[in-house]
């Protein structure tokens, strides 16, 4: 993804929401951004924690999703490597 395309997209999204990246600080691997997500984010420590839906709609139901794929947390955007 291009940054212009990424700032096009979180133009369209709550700037309140927290950022969420996936791998590790120490740089142990890289990927081009895939995608975004949105969902929710609840932290297990001060460097990691779980994501899940923050709320789930009819779009979600019809990919398979279900109430239990919805968690208390911050809301996010996730961002989504390629692998």
């Amino acid at each position: 993804m291009l940054v212009k395309e990424l700032i096009e997209k979180l133009q369209k999204e709550d700037p309140d929401r927290i950022i969420i990246i996936s791998r590790d600080s120490e740089g142990n691997g890289h990927s081009p951004l895939s995608r975004i997500c949105l969902g929710a984010y609840a932290a297990t420590t001060s460097w990691y924690g779980e994501v899940g839906l923050d709320e789930l709609t009819e779009e979600d139901r019809k990919a398979g999703y279900s109430e239990e794929d919805v968690i208390e947390g911050e809301r996010a955007i996730i961002l989504c490597p390629v692998n």
